[in-house]
């Protein structure tokens, strides 16, 4: 891929330095942010632990404090006097059986799938389509609930879902490179406390071994762990 002389020149910098100190790392990826749309801040948390074990998979949510500036579309799935709850709530697509039908049929325009847990004989026959795509609802995630309120409410607000991968990573979204620096701070401190609090008990060793960030277009910008954590207990 041939990258842009800025970025070439950037990321040339970024390489020659580092790891960066959290603040001086938040304000290089402000830096970064070169395309015409505004693009997505991400982390990615290298951590020391085996997914290849039940015990040592992280998987949760967290609501981010300054949001993550993205518009999500949320689908509920549900029936009875939860479809006005679920309408009041801000959900853009409410429904039940007619919703199990069109997503078998190839409809999939939904970020987010929220389910009632009466509804998961249905959808659970779903879990070829919805699951590699993570749009599975899921009682640990808080998208398997009879309080739709709340899920929809929470989804709006910037709840975003965390989990490692096969190589023992975590890539999360936390915001937009339009961000003010302290909204961008806020996101990835109350990212990084919730990565720390998941800790699973049978890791062994160095527990976060690499934190790098970036935007959409940008390169990824390495953190020094021990100022990254240390600004998460100010």
């Amino acid at each position: 891929m041939k990258h842009s002389k800025r970025y070439t020149a950037l990321a040339e910098k970024v390489q020659a330095g580092g790891p960066y100190e959290f603040d001086e790392a938040i304000e290089l990826l402000k830096a970064s942010a070169g395309a015409k749309f505004d693009e997505t801040a991400e982390v990615v948390f290298r951590l020391g632990v085996d997914p290849r074990h039940a015990d040592q998979q992280i998987r949760g949510t967290i609501v981010m404090p300054h949001g993550t500036g993205q518009s999500v579309k949320i689908l509920v799935l549900t029936k009875g006097e939860k479809v006005a709850e679920a309408e009041e709530a801000g959900a853009d697509f409410v429904g039940a059986e007619d919703y199990v039908e069109k997503i078998k049929g190839g409809w999939l325009e939904a970020d987010t799938i929220i389910a009632t847990p009466d509804m998961m004989k249905d959808v659970g026959k779903l879990g070829k389509i919805l699951g590699p795509r993570g749009l599975m609802p899921n009682p640990k995630t808080g998208t398997v609930t009879f309080d739709i309120a709340k899920a929809v409410t929470d989804a709006k607000a910037g709840k975003v879902e965390y989990r490692t991968d096969k190589t023992a990573n975590v890539h999360v979204v936390f915001g937009k490179a339009s961000f003010e620096p302290e909204q961008l701070k806020g996101n990835l401190l109350e990212l990084t406390r919730e990565i720390l609090r998941a800790k699973p008990a049978a890791a062994k060793g160095i527990y976060m071994k690499k934190v790098s960030i970036s935007t959409t277009m940008g390169p990824g910008i390495g953190l020094d762990i021990g100022s990254l954590i240390d600004a998460t207990k100010q």
